[in-house]
């Protein structure tokens, strides 16, 4: 099972305070753990929302708002992708995270292809298929 973890945002992230050496030795060696256990499958930090922008979609209209964004509980300031067997070992994990007091972490089960049943048609299937492995060439 592949879980997201949403590292969710806060007044620090959002005014884009960079970490100290000291955090991301830490974090370093803590991603060195989910790399050695062959869990990690993506991880990144991001930049504050006011460098990003957010697009509303109504019918065919397209509305860009840019940021910053007010809501800063609502905002996303990291992940990580892990692939682990149970919701159980990925909280296990992410407990071990050196995170700040005060930090949030979301963790979020990652559709998998028989998620969607019957609606998972075999033509799909291999469109899917087919746009993992070009996405996996060009990495």
């Amino acid at each position: 099972m592949r879980f997201m973890i949403i590292v969710k945002a806060n007044a620090r992230s959002e005014a884009g305070d960079m970490p100290s050496e000291e955090t991301l030795t830490q974090m370093g060696r803590f991603n060195e753990e989910l790399v050695g256990a062959g869990v990690l499958l993506a991880g990144e930090g991001l930049h504050p929302s006011s460098r990003g922008a957010r697009i509303r979609y109504q019918g065919k209209e397209r509305v860009v708002v840019d940021g910053p964004f007010s809501e800063t509980k609502e905002l996303v300031a990291g992940f990580w992708l892990i692939q682990v067997k149970s919701l159980d070992e990925a909280v296990e994990w992410m407990k071990r995270a050196p995170m700040d007091d005060g930090s949030e972490v979301e963790i979020r089960r990652v559709f998998e292809m028989e998620d969607f049943g019957a609606a998972m048609t075999p033509e799909l299937r291999e469109q899917e298929d087919r746009l993992r492995a070009q996405v996996e060439s060009a990495a």
